[in-house]
């Protein structure tokens, strides 16, 4: 079992930064890709930035230039670090893993850019 805890959401005014933290515990094998996505109102989940097994890395073409995606060797954490933050990137952003066939979601973390 996976468990995938956010944190670092939060209001920021447009052209500010916020960073992204993901945990995760349980099981640390057969990872297959690690990001993370965000679903704003209305609107379908989408992919911001992912980490696949093959070691591409992939970012929305919304986001690239913009944010940049870490993890630590381990495994257990991926960071998402968001800069020039706009209001189109308000969205409830998750944390997301898929291991053994299977996919993993966080609980999600609330950004909402608003001056």
């Amino acid at each position: 079992q996976v468990q995938l805890v956010e944190s670092g959401g939060g209001l920021v005014q447009p052209g500010g930064s916020l960073r992204l933290s993901c945990a995760a515990s349980g099981s640390l094998y057969s990872i297959n890709s690690m990001g993370w996505f965000r679903q704003a109102p209305g609107k379908q989940r989408e992919l911001v930035a992912i980490f696949l097994l093959s070691g591409f890395t992939d970012f929305a073409d919304s986001v690239k230039g913009r944010f940049t995606v870490s993890r630590d060797n381990a495994k257990t954490t991926v960071d998402l670090q968001m800069n020039s933050l706009q209001p189109e990137d308000t969205a409830v952003y998750y944390c997301y893993r898929s291991q053994k066939g299977t996919d993993y979601w966080g609980q999600g973390t609330q950004v909402t850019v608003s001056s």
